[in-house]
């Protein structure tokens, strides 16, 4: 499934389980990539938000390793006061200025990408803080509760396999015994497996009986005659009896 066939069918889903009439706000979070961000040309008057998650992260390499430095340097509050404020120009000078007092190299390369990250989300971060309602948690939790297992290493999963892992994290996430519930659903494939063999009891014990009637018998037998009988003729007449 391509990424406009997945917005497609979201816009689908949120027409039918919603009053669209009533709503007065919709958000695309995500952590800024351009598939994230192409739901907003579908869904109608949503606005993509950058996901406070990946923006601390991004803000957290350029100002986790200042204070360390020979001769600390400490922009932290500051930077996060001008992103809040929407103040684009201040932003990028502190991060200019946080790059300049780096002395790895390799360390700048990644405080570079950094700052590209959040000035090309920044529409994005705008939303965020702009946004008074807007609350969400969404990537927090999956990268601790889904991607944690099922992505952080490479592994290949079924389409089956990543939904039960999926359901069986969030289930454990919000309180559930893993134990409890594989107990619970032993109890009921038991109870499944004993109401098939009764099926499969009953059918035999069925087939058996009507083995032992004579044909003969059962034909001239005078309720057939009748329309509620026709179709136990019906089918002595198709068995080659």
């Amino acid at each position: 499934m391509n990424s406009e066939d997945l917005w497609t069918e979201i816009a689908t889903y949120i027409d039918d389980a919603y009053d669209l009439e009533k709503v007065e706000n919709i958000y695309i979070a995500g952590d800024g990539a351009s598939w994230i961000k192409g739901g907003t040309q579908i869904i109608k008057d949503s606005k993509f938000v950058l996901d406070h998650y990946h923006l601390s992260k991004y803000i957290k390499t350029i100002t986790s390793h200042l204070s360390s430095l020979e001769e600390p340097v400490d922009i932290d509050k500051p930077l996060w006061e001008s992103i809040r404020k929407g103040n684009k120009k201040l932003t990028s000078e502190l991060i200019n200025f946080a790059i300049k007092e780096t002395p790895s190299e390799k360390k700048k390369g990644r405080m570079k990408q950094a700052k590209n990250y959040i000035l090309n989300n920044w529409e994005g971060i705008i939303n965020l803080f702009t946004e008074e309602k807007y609350r969400c948690s969404a990537e927090g939790h999956v990268s601790h509760i889904l991607s944690a297992r099922l992505s952080s290493r490479p592994m290949g999963w079924s389409i089956i396999g990543a939904d039960e892992m999926a359901r069986m994290r969030t289930y454990k996430a919000n309180g559930g015994s893993i134990k409890e519930y594989y107990r619970k659903l032993r109890a009921e494939r038991k109870k499944e497996e004993r109401i098939l063999e009764l099926d499969k009891k009953v059918v035999k014990d069925i087939k058996r009986t009507f083995n032992t009637i004579d044909p003969d018998i059962m034909i001239d037998m005078p309720y057939i005659n009748r329309t509620d009988g026709r179709w136990l003729k019906n089918m002595i007449n198709c068995s080659g009896f």
